[in-house]
């Protein structure tokens, strides 16, 4: 695979905290492990991942991006949750890239422009050894797909079910998120908030940046009664 310079075309930024670094991947580390190597000789040219909003599908992807650029290769996060309203031009020439990332494909399906793009796009990046990877909230085959050669492409990558992180996975990933944000994050404060919190981990995180700027803004640490006093728990 050629390398080229490292940037982001299209102005598609990421989040700086989306790393693998910052993923627990607990019951989908096999998965982790496969994005974190996809760009290696052997990695997989397609792959595609699914599961219920708020589980990490964005934060993955994006990771794997972050993991492309900082290895000196060009990628491309296509969030077409909010890219969708616009025509497909983004997605031309995209075989010049290393990596691309799309998210959020079941908000383009049914349309014939965007379906016609994307499996020329496919087939572009299959022929020039690129990899692609792919996030949806069903399985290939439950996808709403009109284009029957759009539908083919799609099953035929590795398949991956992110699945959901029990308790004692969802306290660590909160941990971690913690450290990560050079918080103090007691076990006992943990488990306060996974117990009243949101069960999403996106909203379990916004709660804890909720936290982390109430924490520095009155430079106090997270303790109990400070977490109920800045959620009104």
């Amino acid at each position: 695979m050629n390398r080229a310079p490292a940037q982001l075309p299209l102005g598609v930024g990421l989040r700086d905290d989306a790393t693998f670094a910052n993923f627990l991947g607990g019951p989908n580390a096999a998965l982790v492990d496969r994005l974190e190597h996809q760009l290696d000789e052997e990695g997989d040219p397609f792959l595609y991942l699914w599961g219920q909003p708020g589980i990490g599908r964005s934060h993955l992807l994006q990771a794997a991006c972050h993991a492309a650029t900082d290895r000196g290769y060009r990628a491309l996060y296509l969030p077409l949750d909010d890219l969708g309203h616009f025509p497909p031009l983004m997605l031309e020439d995209i075989e010049r890239l290393d990596l691309v990332a799309i998210d959020d494909l079941e908000r383009v399906l049914g349309r014939r422009r965007w379906e016609e793009a994307l499996f020329h796009a496919f087939n572009r990046l299959r022929d020039a050894g690129r990899r692609l990877v792919v996030a949806a909230d069903v399985a290939p085959r439950q996808l709403e797909v009109m284009l029957p050669d759009l539908a083919s492409r799609l099953c035929w990558g590795t398949t991956y079910h992110l699945r959901s992180l029990d308790d004692t996975h969802r306290l660590a990933a909160l941990q971690l998120r913690a450290r990560a944000r050079g918080l103090q994050l007691s076990g006992e404060v943990a488990r306060y908030i996974l117990h009243r919190g949101p069960r999403r981990m996106d909203a379990l995180f916004d709660t804890l940046e909720v936290l982390d700027r109430a924490s520095m803004s009155a430079q106090r640490k997270l303790t109990i009664p400070f977490v109920k006093q800045v959620l009104g728990w």
